[in-house]
């Protein structure tokens, strides 16, 4: 049986709009989760980040001008500090995020979602 599929997006995210354009094309169901209003817990954030190959730099929106603004020296904090600023500032999160507790996709990444169907 396969999990199910939880979609953390932002409406206003170009890449956002391209996946779910590709998921409705394909008839992926999913749910859907506004980033900013049901932003990932602690916990999720965590099982996320096991998930990725790249580890915090693979979620974390290292060209965003709020990052930057913050002056974060990743090698300095610890992670779980990481994951609680990620919580408080989702925007700080690249997106979209989908991830059915196995596979992880971060952004819109055609070739990734062919894994999906």
């Amino acid at each position: 049986m396969q999990q199910s599929l939880t979609f953390f997006t932002y409406p206003s995210c170009t890449s956002c709009r391209k996946t779910k354009k590709w998921l409705a094309a394909h008839s992926v169901s999913y749910q859907e989760r506004h980033l900013f209003r049901e932003t990932p817990t602690f916990d999720e954030l965590v099982k996320i980040l096991a998930l990725t190959t790249e580890g915090i730099d693979e979620i974390l929106a290292t060209r965003s001008q709020k990052f930057k603004d913050m002056n974060i020296d990743l090698n300095e904090i610890s992670l779980s500090q990481m994951v609680n600023i990620l919580i408080e500032d989702p925007v700080l999160l690249r997106r979209p995020i989908l991830t059915d507790g196995k596979k992880l996709i971060v952004g819109h990444n055609p070739d990734a979602l062919n894994s999906l169907i």
